[in-house]
């Protein structure tokens, strides 16, 4: 059950923002996609004691946000109002807009109270409540890669970097941790943080990345799950409009550039128990028993989480050898060559990485699945392997689905899922997605113009 929301949240911020203006309600939907409403700051204490309503076909939305009819959620029960409610301690400013504006998340109830379905912050909070009967508790931390991007499209009408608003020049080169990448952009990556400290969101650093125009921004780890995801979200939302604010575009998709680095998620998993200790410290660098057989169901699970890590048909593109998106179900020692590396560092901090997601997936949905691997592995004792030692491309090849259908495939056949996430839950994703794949393909490319049109 949701805890209740206390409309005393909503005065005291009005209290501290008189000049509010308008209140962003957020949904995140199965694409982990935003949307919602918008409402005046008269009608916020409502909000928080009695919700608002909407469809529950919200969740049946592709990712331009057209209903999928297959999913059945939309005339089959008559396109049905759900009850929604407040996320406590979600009110806050959002700080690149013009005029004074909040945000609140929300999520969805059915009508005797209990969580609805399809609601992927829903989903995530069952996973989490099963952990907890068996007195496991997570801790988590987001990365997050992006890249920054002119609004002017280049020659050839393919997005390129912005130009530098303190040298006017293009960045061209790969110049991974640079900090003059950094400084050139030190207006924005100030507003951002501050953006970030109005927000309550965590950042704890931001780099460049591995390709021009490319950065990360990590979430510092916590100890509540749901928040954690949201804070990703909200993370995505507040680069995208500071960097609208400063006049450029950015992007998460998966693979913006064929030659570059693509965008992923990596998420940093750690799980204690029910006095606070971690169960997967221990003095070896290796981690305790617990800690691998939690590995081994990572690996169990990763062929039928794929459609989830990797949503959509750009997100493919990502998985290739030598490019840091792991290609197998491997792991090792502070390797980045591996689907779940375990960072050195001292004993009470050891976690494992998964490295799987792009940072276009829904965070929800990615950690609820890594969750379920996790625990899986916990209770079955699974034996991961033999850890990777050196480069997991050359030793293991390609193990996991690289095609989007292929991946829907083994959605739609797994076993070990379903017994986490709401089957339901499970069959309308995979409806929207193959909706989504089946438009995707019907689309005569550029590239397919170039390569044929005269040439056959």
């Amino acid at each position: 059950m949701s805890v209740a929301a206390d409309p005393d949240e909503a005065e005291a911020y009005l209290a501290a923002y008189p000049e509010t203006e308008t209140v962003d309600l957020l949904f995140t939907d199965l694409n982990g996609i935003f949307r919602g409403k918008q409402i005046p700051p008269t009608g916020l204490v409502d909000v928080f004691r009695n919700g608002i309503r909407l469809p529950g076909s919200i969740f049946s939305g592709d990712v331009t946000g057209a209903s999928v009819i297959e999913a059945g959620l939309v005339w089959e029960v008559g396109d049905a109002d759900q009850a929604c409610i407040v996320v406590p301690g979600s009110l806050a400013p959002v700080p690149w807009r013009s005029g004074s504006a909040a945000q609140l998340l929300m999520t969805m109830e059915n009508q005797d109270g209990t969580p609805y379905f399809a609601d992927p912050r829903q989903a995530l909070g069952r996973v989490v409540e099963g952990l907890a009967e068996d007195g496991l508790y997570p801790v988590v931390a987001f990365e997050l890669e992006f890249y920054l991007l002119d609004r002017e499209t280049g020659p050839d009408g393919a997005p390129q970097p912005p130009l530098s608003p303190r040298t006017g020049r293009r960045q061209r080169e790969v110049q991974v941790y640079g900090m003059a990448e950094l400084d050139e952009f030190e207006d924005l990556f100030r507003d951002l943080a501050a953006g970030a400290a109005a927000q309550g969101l965590p950042i704890d650093t931001t780099i460049a990345e591995y390709a021009p125009g490319q950065y990360e921004t990590n979430l510092h780890h916590g100890g509540d799950p749901l928040r954690a995801a949201d804070q990703a979200l909200l993370l995505k939302r507040l680069v995208r409009g500071v960097a609208q604010s400063h006049c450029f575009d950015s992007t998460f998709l998966s693979k913006p550039f064929a030659d570059q680095a693509g965008n992923g998620m990596h998420l940093h998993v750690s799980l204690c128990d029910g006095d606070g200790s971690n169960v997967f410290a221990a003095e070896a660098n290796e981690g305790s028993a617990v800690l691998h057989h939690g590995i081994g169901g990572l690996g169990a699970a990763m062929a039928e989480s794929m459609a989830i890590f990797a949503a959509n048909a750009n997100a493919f593109r990502r998985f290739e050898a030598g490019s840091y998106a792991p290609l197998a179900p491997s792991w090792g020692y502070d390797n980045r060559t591996v689907a779940f590396r375990i960072p050195f560092g001292p004993p009470e901090s050891r976690r494992v990485e998964h490295r799987l997601s792009g940072a276009d997936a829904n965070p929800y949905l990615v950690l609820a699945a890594v969750l379920a691997g996790l625990h899986h592995g916990i209770a079955r004792k699974l034996d991961p392997g033999e850890r990777t030692v050196g480069n997991a491309y050359e030793q293991h090849g390609v193990a996991v689905p690289t095609r989007w259908e292929d991946a829907l495939d083994a959605l739609a056949e797994g076993e070990i899922l379903p017994r986490y996430i709401d089957p339901e839950l499970l069959r309308i994703y995979r409806q929207t997605k193959e909706s989504e794949r089946r438009s995707f393909l019907r689309e005569v490319t550029p590239s397919e113009r170039a390569l044929y049109l005269r040439a056959v």
